[in-house]
């Protein structure tokens, strides 16, 4: 059998046709500024993977690889929360793309730039029975912005990265054999990068305010908005600020969450009006807050995309204008001095308790270092517990508020910092161990809250019901520490608020694990009940 050429009649390489829409995927994302991505092995996916790896190799792209698809996507979320900048994960055909959904779907509710690059097999083989084939196209729905089902040797990048500018995109690329290129690496020395940015924002408009006894609720995200924006809005605005996140906004009320769980308290601190930033999604206490009051405005870029039946008075997609200010010294008064009679309270307590912890790591976390904040009890308990600072540069996924992918998502911030710190959840920490697997130079310090199973179900009404500790509970019985041991991870147990501070402030290089062992679940929820009982006689 003779082979086919590869030539044409003038003596020029033909390259085939998945290298070379390859090549121009990867050219037009590095010429638009892109400075990572993140691929996990497979054969498909080959055409990309190796267009990705040759440009590494000139130093145009900085290449990630992860086994785990979920791992992955979760990791790049992380690199683009941290950076601002989109983010490519490339994977090969079959469940290796559903591995990325629940990353799509945070990315989705908080409007990241995640560029979701899969490689399938051609149109052909769809519903044949060819392997490794299923229906790609479309298969997350409405959580991205823009979508493509790509054949042929081209393809222009302009709308999905235009549309990455509100959240993650899809393109979906038909590669048929041959999956390797027929050439060398040259083609790179004809890319040229010319950053860009992604941040696309204007005035949404002139929001007109009626009455002086108002509240800023920021929710932990921010809506995607800077704190540097949102703290000169809110001092121009002069009312008083609750944030879910009080390590961002040192001017904050301290405990907001916390004493507003007294019936009597909220009663006397309900507002004219309210101004929410983002979405509010931890307290129910502060939720139950926001709907006393007859005037509610929102702020969040999200109402655009996957938030559009919002309800409120009004709704701006970036911070408005303000007319019609008025500040009130003694509305201003009467929230600090609740605010200082809950200080006392919680600077009292003691003990080796979720609480205390809690308030120890706010206090301690040096300044300029990232704090990445696992779902479920340890963001609550931040919220709750910490004195509001400054310096700390915090991240969390609130999108859809799930323990997945926490371990990948704060190595992917971590990449972007010098120097972070993650609390996690016992539960969260295990359901994420192959984000462990990693050989990069990353420095995180992992603070794990084991109380063995779900410790936020103690706190909710599900506690005490037929079958809690097998359905709610979830006791794994497992030493977190050993199993980071085991996958050659430097770990430790501790067990006293002085060891806690000492890893706190201990300098951090390369990856390590800090296992806090607290009492049992139901015991944390009453320490928990009797603080907010002991606000009622304030």
């Amino acid at each position: 059998m003779v082979e086919e050429s590869r030539y044409e009649d003038s003596g020029a390489l033909v390259i085939n046709p998945s290298t070379l829409l390859a090549r121009v995927i990867v050219r037009q994302i590095i010429e638009a500024g892109v400075t990572d991505v993140v691929i996990s092995p497979g054969s498909r996916n080959a055409p990309l993977s190796i267009a990705f790896h040759q440009a590494s190799v000139k130093g145009l792209i900085k290449l990630h690889v992860r086994i785990d698809e979920r791992t992955a996507a979760f990791f790049a979320l992380g690199i683009a929360k941290a950076s601002g900048r989109p983010v490519p994960i490339v994977c090969t055909s079959g469940t290796a793309v559903a591995n990325y959904h629940p990353a799509v779907l945070e990315a989705s509710h908080t409007n990241v730039p995640l560029l979701v690059l899969t490689a399938d097999r051609p149109a052909s083989l769809r519903k044949t029975g060819a392997n490794q084939t299923t229906e790609q196209a479309r298969i997350f729905g409405k959580a991205v912005r823009y979508f493509a089902d790509i054949d042929g040797p081209v393809f222009p990048m302009e709308l999905p990265l235009d549309s990455l500018r509100k959240g993650p995109v899809h393109l979906n690329l038909q590669f048929d054999e041959p999956l390797l290129p027929d050439d060398s690496a040259d083609w790179v020395s004809e890319i040229v990068v010319a950053p860009k940015s992604f941040i696309d924002r204007s005035k949404s408009g002139t929001l007109r305010l009626v009455g002086a006894r108002g509240v800023v609720v920021i929710g932990h995200d921010r809506g995607g908005l800077t704190v540097d924006e949102i703290t000169k809005f809110t001092k121009v605005l002069g009312w008083p600020v609750i944030a879910e996140d009080p390590l961002s906004f040192p001017d904050a009320i301290a405990h907001a969450s916390i004493f507003l769980t007294a019936p009597e308290i909220r009663s006397t601190l309900i507002p004219q009006s309210v101004l929410v930033i983002g979405r509010t999604t931890l307290s129910r206490s502060i939720n139950a807050f926001i709907k006393s009051s007859p005037i509610q405005y929102v702020v969040d870029p999200r109402t655009a995309t996957v938030d559009t039946d919002r309800q409120a008075d009004r709704i701006f997609t970036s911070l408005p204008d303000l007319q019609g200010v008025i500040q009130s010294d003694d509305w201003i008064a009467t929230w600090n001095k609740v605010a200082e009679r809950t200080k006392k309270l919680v600077s009292s307590l003691d003990g080796w308790n979720e609480a205390v912890i809690a308030r120890t790591i706010a206090a301690g976390i040096p300044n300029e270092t990232a704090l990445f904040v696992s779902s479920s009890r340890p963001i609550r308990d931040l919220e709750g517990f910490a004195v509001p600072r400054g310096g700390v540069i915090t991240y969390a996924n609130r999108g859809l508020a799930g323990i997945d992918g926490n371990i990948s998502t704060a190595l992917g911030i971590a990449y972007a910092h010098k120097s972070t710190i993650a609390v996690l959840g016992d539960l969260s920490f295990l359901y994420d161990l192959t984000g462990l697997i990693n050989k990069e130079e990353i420095n995180c310090r992992f603070i794990v809250i084991n109380n063995d199973g779900g410790g936020i179900f103690s706190t909710l009404p599900q506690a005490g019901s037929d079958g809690f500790e097998t359905v709610f509970g979830t006791p794994h019985g497992l030493k977190p520490a050993e199993i980071a041991k085991a996958m050659g991870i430097s770990a430790k147990e501790i067990s006293s608020i002085k060891e806690l501070e000492a890893e706190i402030k201990a300098p951090i290089a390369g990856i390590s694990v800090v296992v806090c062992n607290v009492p049992d679940r139901e015991s944390n929820a009453n320490n928990l009940k009797a603080i907010y009982n002991s606000l009622n006689s304030m």
